[in-house]
């Protein structure tokens, strides 16, 4: 580790985590560190990124900052890499980059832009400004929801506006987002939560038909010149049905669509982005378009998709960042398939028969990776970690798949 010219650190403990870890070894034989509220399952035991710092308080902007500046004087000399791999982190960052610029290598966006781009109504308007089609959707708030209703048929999506506040707040049954039938289990979430400390915007939305695989997300890397070195596009074949996973991908194979590419390239270069961004579309069958339902400001918790496929999202951030290297845009053409899930829930749950043929494929032509499954890192209590991990996705499928509403 001492002999390379840089040493990441990235921000979190999470899946996201682990893929930028294995990104960064499977590119440079490198071991990351990282620095993080607590210590998460995906990243415990691992030789290829090592949890050194544990602040219960990091979200805190004075702890943040604190914390930081104390790290990186454990590395005297050293080429520090900051890669934050959460919506907390990367608005953490923004909103201190200049106090941690004397001491780490990033780049990232203004704080005006990221309030722009992180609130979802803001987002919308952006969206509009590009001609980028999104779903029809209205806004709540704790003030006029026991007297809203949707301006559109059922069902209906409810999901917050400031996901950090609503990651921090608790109530029964809670879930990352909300599917509501009828208006009475529309009035039932949310009166369920803004009981709770979240009492931010709620964005209610029209569903748009289709099961998991109309789903697109798309993860581009913009270098700091403002122009866009990488678009990756991918096509879920099933998310994650448990709670706290809703929305979260399981399993995507990689696809191309030149024309949404070139499009998103002259969105991201238009508004001046800088840094990894990550973007949740649904096909419409109605219309044929792409509704675009979020952008977030960093690598998404399944861009190993990208890696997987032959487009190591380290190397871009490294020759981007450290090495001052000239890119190129480059769309992703080649495919893999990417899990995080056992063959077997994959294809009892994914309801594209196409994508399934598509991914039997894949993994005959051995164009199939799974985060956790790395050699390199698969001691004895990785692979207790993963053999868990993974039993644990027959149960929950069993007992979530397709509920998105009120109860467990």
């Amino acid at each position: 580790m001492n002999s390379l010219p840089f040493l990441p650190v990235l921000l979190g403990s999470d899946m996201n985590v682990y893929g930028m870890a294995r990104s960064f070894h499977e590119a440079y034989g490198i071991q990351s560190v990282a620095v993080a509220k607590k210590r998460l399952g995906a990243t415990t035991n691992s030789k290829i990124v090592k949890v050194l710092v544990e602040e219960p308080e990091l979200e805190d902007d004075e702890v943040f900052v604190k914390t930081l500046v104390e790290f990186a004087g454990r590395y005297p000399g050293k080429t520090l890499l900051l890669v934050p791999c959460g919506d907390n982190y990367i608005k953490l960052l923004v909103r201190n980059q200049e106090k941690l610029r004397p001491y780490y290598k990033f780049e990232c966006i203004s704080e005006e832009l990221l309030m722009r781009l992180s609130i979802k109504e803001s987002f919308y308007e952006v969206c509009a400004e590009h001609g980028f089609a999104f779903p029809k959707t209205a806004a709540c708030t704790a003030d006029n929801y026991q007297d809203f209703e949707p301006p559109f048929d059922f069902p209906v999506i409810i999901k917050p506006s400031n996901s950090v506040a609503y990651w921090n707040c608790h109530f029964q049954y809670k879930k990352k987002v909300f599917v509501a039938n009828s208006k009475e289990e529309f009035k039932q979430i949310l009166a369920a939560i803004y009981s709770s400390s979240y009492q931010d915007t709620l964005i209610i939305q029209e569903f748009i038909p289709g099961d998991d695989s109309g789903m697109r997300v798309m993860n581009c890397f913009c270098g700091k010149d403002k122009k866009v070195k990488l678009i990756a596009l991918g096509q879920p074949l099933l998310e994650e049905h448990s709670p706290e996973g809703i929305g979260s991908y399981a399993a995507i194979i990689n696809t191309t669509d030149n024309a949404l590419a070139q499009q998103m390239k002259r969105f991201l270069e238009g508004i001046g982005y800088v840094g990894f961004a990550n973007f949740d579309m649904k096909y419409d069958p109605r219309d044929g378009q792409y509704k675009l339902f979020e952008m977030n400001l960093r690598q998404g918790r399944s861009s190993f998709f990208v890696t997987a496929a032959g487009y190591n999202l380290a190397t871009f951030l490294v020759n981007d960042v450290i090495l001052n290297a000239p890119m190129g845009c480059v769309i992703a053409a080649d495919s893999a398939l990417w899990s995080v899930i056992p063959k077997p829930v994959l294809f009892k749950y994914t309801q594209n028969e196409a994508l399934k043929d598509e991914a039997r494929q894949l993994i005959a032509d051995r164009h199939y990776c799974h985060t956790f499954r790395y050699e390199p890192d698969m001691s004895l209590k990785r692979w207790v970690f993963y053999l868990k991990n993974q039993l644990n996705y027959f149960k929950k499928y069993r007992k979530y798949f397709g509920n998105k509403g009120l109860h467990e």
